[in-house]
């Protein structure tokens, strides 16, 4: 393997090895070694470039949450623009919803991710949840909070746990599907199961909105 930064892709190729693998394996159990060997690169090239494995694995995370927050910053926008009534505003938001589900479809290393450190990996690196998690759940739960309270709907809802409700399903769902009663995994590929969970996660929604404070 080569022991030299070999070309200007490097950085951008190990960054995608690091998320594969960290995702994959988690951060405990992934080395820089694992890394290099991906892209076959020594320890000391993968260092060059991208510092150690704290240093790595926060540029992954970075990553991931800037997809993220892109992401929902225009379903974001695309809520706020509803009708600022009641209907408008379910519609609304079960839009957002749906924005939220099709990009933990479509970037699933994303959700994988985040669902390592919920099971504490890399817990030492306690900042990325400070830098990165905390404030935009914050920002969407303000940002919903507001268009609630426009239409004068779900007084009573707690807007922050509606947010990680959604999340937590999305991510999950994403990353494992469903088990049917035969002990099958129906994956969210699997279209009849994935209109079954958004209608569902639709109804949770909905539910916690229109009930009573």
């Amino acid at each position: 393997m080569s022991s030299q930064p070999d070309d200007g892709h490097s950085r951008e190729r190990i960054l995608a090895a690091a998320t594969r693998l960290f995702a994959e394996r988690g951060y405990d159990a992934t080395s820089t070694r694992a890394i290099g060997e991906a892209v076959g690169l020594n320890i000391a090239t993968v260092a060059y470039h991208v510092g150690a494995k704290p240093e790595l694995y926060r540029a992954v995370m970075r990553r991931a949450h800037l997809a993220q927050r892109e992401a929902v910053t225009a379903a974001l926008l695309r809520l706020d623009a509803c009708a600022p009534t009641p209907d408008g505003t379910r519609a609304g938001l079960l839009g957002f919803v749906d924005s939220y589900l099709a990009f933990c479809l479509d970037h699933p290393e994303v959700p994988a991710l985040w669902m390592r450190r919920w099971l504490a990996e890399g817990g030492e690196l306690a900042e990325i949840e400070t830098e990165f998690a905390g404030p935009l759940v914050t920002e969407v739960a303000a940002a919903v909070r507001a268009v609630l309270d426009r239409a004068g709907l779900g007084a009573g809802a707690d807007v922050e746990l509606l947010v990680f409700t959604i999340v937590w399903t999305a991510h999950s769902f994403a990353q494992a599907g469903v088990i049917d009663p035969d002990g099958r995994r129906r994956g969210p590929r699997d279209l009849p199961t994935f209109d079954r969970f958004r209608r569902h996660l639709h109804a949770v929604v909905t539910g916690v909105l229109d009930r009573e404070g």
